[in-house]
């Protein structure tokens, strides 16, 4: 792979060893290097230096590196494991692992929690949730009602809250979701399960076709409430 050779010391910052990260994730090692492909446009849009920067994101989910996007922070935020500002290869690739196929379901079960979990402080909050359904709806070009708002909001905590202290921890909200399995379906990515049959020329995408596949790969952790 272009940002790892094991004949040399000198290798792309934040790269890993496809081997490694095949071993970590359910990606095969052809499956990692298709991936280090996207991951290549992406973090050289704006800065070459092998890393994505939250500009170059959000150049890829809208094609504008200006526009902000409490869904698209977060998601930016949750795939920057290390919490340094930029999203390293091996983040990448063990980020969207979460969305594969065979991922098992505790593991995205917990990824939309955190997706939730705004100020993470291991609960979500009324004010959390309603910031977020309205990044969604935003994200989506969707225009409701600030009444229709509260009630999908207000129906939404009643249900999760079982414990009813104005807060979701994360058991309720595994309960919620074992209620509502639908809240799971975006959490899949079904082309993730052999990337490389999926998308056989994928070297050679143009800049427009990666941008569809980034855009969904951004949206995948939206949850219909």
């Amino acid at each position: 792979m272009g940002c790892y050779s094991s004949k040399s010391s000198k290798k792309t910052p934040g790269c890993e060893d496809p081997m490694v990260l095949s071993g970590e994730t359910l990606f095969t090692v052809s499956e990692v290097e298709a991936l280090y492909e996207l991951f290549k446009k992406i973090s050289g849009s704006i800065i070459i230096d092998g890393l994505i920067h939250k500009e170059e994101f959000q150049l890829a989910l809208f094609r504008n590196s200006t526009k902000q996007n409490l869904f698209a922070d977060r998601i930016f935020d949750l795939f920057d494991v290390k919490r340094n500002g930029v999203i390293e290869f091996g983040e990448f690739v063990r980020s969207l692992g979460v969305f594969h196929p065979n991922a098992p379901e505790a593991d995205k079960i917990a990824f939309a929690f955190r997706l939730y979990d705004l100020r993470c402080t291991g609960y979500i909050e009324h004010e959390e949730l309603k910031e977020m359904v309205l990044a969604l709806l935003n994200e989506s070009n969707l225009t409701l009602s600030v009444d229709v708002v509260e009630t999908i909001v207000d129906k939404t905590f009643s249900d999760a809250d079982s414990k009813g202290d104005g807060r979701i921890d994360s058991e309720e909200w595994k309960e919620f979701v074992a209620r509502n399995p639908a809240l799971l379906k975006n959490m899949t990515l079904p082309y993730l399960k052999d990337i490389t049959l999926a998308f056989p020329s994928f070297v050679v995408y143009s800049k427009a076709e990666d941008s569809e596949i980034v855009t969904e790969t951004c949206k995948m952790a939206s949850i219909a409430l």
